[in-house]
């Protein structure tokens, strides 16, 4: 039984580490988080301490990491994206691995310091990368590998959908300041990024159509692909026969007008995640490289507007 600490532990995913840690048959030890509406801990680990100020959390693993018997080998982060970069490097500062939630960090230059600490500290940094193990993307990902070996220069034409509605809390909250998120791409879209160049290859080109506080969507040029993508948290770009059996979310993912079906399993996978760092395995600071320089570059770039390969969601919003 592994002892593991938890960053965050109020916000949306955090219950899905909770469930992870204790599926793995492991313990958690300590959980912090400013806001202290965190009833949900008392179905997992009722006996576990909990702080409200980070000073005091701190503290707590630093005594822990003096004592075999209570040391704290794994920290979970499930914090807002802005604070992953100091909370992974709180981490191996007091000897523990970091598991930590997407997107790892806001800008490719914090992976290149992680990696310098990560070597000087002798402990680990994890990503939850986690549609790498959704069996259904395990599968298309064989699928593709056998086609690109009869077809090297095989180029498969994507369009990627994402719609998760929120509400106007959203933008009130640390998920709506792009200084503090990374804007839609990071916040949302930053797995189907990673998918994609993992199965498809690395970007050759980006584009942005549309970028708006609620809406981005745009163009990459894979190795293998070309991906037209739209992101949206607004409820009105639902497609209307999915309002009306009363779904707020759309997900799809064509690859040359073909649907993807991915939507079942996503709930397990956290723990799938858990087990496979646990038994060796896991996603590190260099597989979460390709899609950090995804987003980041999206944030940088001028949308077009209308122009050149868009998303045909993108008339809904023009």
């Amino acid at each position: 039984m592994k002892n593991f600490a938890l960053i965050g532990a109020s916000g949306y995913i955090a219950p899905r580490h909770m469930k992870a840690i204790k599926e793995t048959r492991n313990n958690l030890v300590a959980a912090f988080d400013p806001y202290d509406g965190i009833g949900i801990i008392d179905s997992n680990f009722p006996e576990a301490y909990f702080f409200t100020e980070y000073e005091l959390f701190e503290s707590f693993v630093e005594r822990c990491q003096r004592s075999e018997e209570q040391k704290i080998e794994y920290i979970s982060i499930a914090s807002p994206n802005y604070l992953h970069y100091s909370h992974i490097r709180a981490a191996l500062q007091n000897a523990s691995h970091a598991i930590c939630e997407k997107p790892l960090v806001l800008d490719s230059k914090e992976i290149d310091e992680l990696l310098a600490m990560e070597k000087n500290s002798g402990k680990k940094v994890y990503t939850v990368l986690q549609l790498r193990l959704h069996d259904s993307i395990v599968a298309l990902k064989k699928k593709i590998a056998d086609e690109l070996k009869q077809n090297p220069n095989k180029i498969y034409e994507i369009d990627l959908t994402y719609i998760t509605s929120r509400g106007r809390w959203y933008f009130a909250s640390w998920k709506g300041d792009e200084a503090k998120s990374g804007g839609i791409a990071s916040n949302i879209g930053v797995h189907f990024f990673d998918m994609l160049s993992w199965i498809f290859g690395e970007v050759k080109e980006s584009f942005v159509h549309v970028k708006q506080a609620d809406i981005n969507a745009g163009f990459m040029r894979l190795k293998n692909a070309n991906v037209r993508w739209f992101l949206s948290v607004n409820y009105e770009h639902v497609p209307n026969e999915l309002k009306a059996a009363g779904q707020r979310t759309y997900r799809s993912i064509k690859i040359n007008d073909e649907e993807i079906e991915f939507s079942e399993g996503f709930t397990d996978l956290h723990t799938k995640s858990y087990q496979d760092i646990l038994d060796g395995g896991g996603f590190g600071l260099e597989d979460a490289r390709g899609s950090i320089n995804i987003v980041s570059e999206i944030r940088e770039l001028t949308p077009l507007g209308l122009r050149g390969e868009y998303h045909p969601f993108c008339i809904k919003v023009t």
